[in-house]
């Protein structure tokens, strides 16, 4: 099999080190240059045409995020961003991740990287300027009883502000888990505050589910689950991972497949693995209606190829066509799936 090609961009020569090693030791993976800043970088790009480049966030000479904006609109390339996991290195990794990065990982931690690194180089990167536009916005829509229920990964980013930017100010209770780390969730939330209309913000424990509000489940120790009743709600819930992520869509998936049945819709979005493959058939199972992304329009066709093979998705769409039909499905005069 051959090997994928890695160009390593960091200012610091400690982190390049720990970096060769990490992904040396990948017999998948073969380091073929290291650069220390953007125009060291910029020729080994050129002489060594790398797969995969690993891109520090805070560079002298040019930002990261100049770097790769040259980048994705010039030469585009899957870039896995190397950050520090604090607030304002959340904000910019985010940024990068919106830039068409295809993920970010934490200094000093490099948690899953070679795994990363080898699913970018199967990715589907798009130049810069070439995202998926947002539906419109139906101003006369009517939310019904439903709840929905979102799951995504890698490529979330631009797929969640893709879905998302077009519901209206009433969108139905919306649940969302993407996988990320603690400090970025946050972040996330609020930069999709300020871009959509319905209120978007982390979920707590107890926070009743209300039509437009979006919950977005803290990155952390805890999963995202709902309770039923009366007044339905939030749960955070301490446990293990599940799925091998926490929070997990699958534990998402699970809870609104028990307590809601077929008063919700379950929509799957870009990522590795298989996670919330499981759950999603269980709410399908329920009742619920249930849309995937299509493999033309992820950037990793794992969750949803996952769900669609066991049979946990009613329809399979393209990214520009899920905000409007969950919603129709969640809709006011849409009646359960029989």
């Amino acid at each position: 099999m051959k090997k994928v090609r890695v160009l390593i961009v960091d200012d610091s020569p400690t982190i390049r080190g720990i970096l060769t090693r990490v992904l040396g030791a990948d017999g998948e993976i073969e380091v073929i240059g290291a650069a220390g800043d953007p125009l060291e970088a910029r020729e080994a790009i050129k002489t060594l045409n790398p797969d995969v480049i690993t891109l520090d966030v805070e560079m002298p000479k040019m930002t990261g995020l100049e770097f790769l904006e040259k980048i994705m609109r010039l030469r585009p390339m899957p870039v896995i961003m190397v950050s520090t996991l604090t607030q304002a290195g959340a904000a910019i990794s985010l940024e990068a991740l919106e830039l068409g990065a295809f993920d970010c990982v934490g200094k000093p931690e490099f948690d899953g990287l070679p795994e990363k690194v080898k699913a970018a180089a199967r990715a589907r990167i798009r130049p810069h300027g070439e995202r998926i536009r947002p539906a419109e916005r139906n101003a006369n829509y009517r939310p019904g009883n439903k709840l929905l229920a979102i799951g995504s990964s890698t490529g979330g980013v631009e797929a969640l502000l893709t879905v998302l930017s077009s519901f209206p100010q009433n969108c139905p209770p919306t649940v969302i888990t993407q996988h990320m780390p603690p400090v970025f969730t946050a972040s996330f939330a609020s930069r999709l505050d300020r871009i959509c209309a319905p209120t978007v913000a982390e979920a707590t424990d107890g926070a009743p589910l209300l039509p437009g509000h979006i919950y977005i489940a803290p990155g952390g120790e805890q999963h995202l689950e709902v309770q039923g009743g009366t007044q339905p709600r939030c749960r955070l819930r301490q446990g293990p991972p599940v799925s091998g992520h926490r929070p997990s869509v699958d534990a998402l998936f699970t809870s609104v497949a028990q307590q809601f049945g077929r008063r919700a819709v379950g929509v799957i979005l870009t990522g590795m693995g298989r996670d919330g493959a499981a759950g999603l058939k269980l709410m399908h199972d329920a009742g619920a209606a249930t849309l995937g992304q299509d493999e033309a329009s992820c950037v990793v066709y794992g969750m949803p190829k996952a769900a669609f093979e066991i049979g946990a998705v009613d329809k399979q769409l393209s990214l520009g066509a899920i905000s409007n039909a969950a919603l129709e499905l969640c809709a006011i005069e849409n009646k359960v799936r029989t």
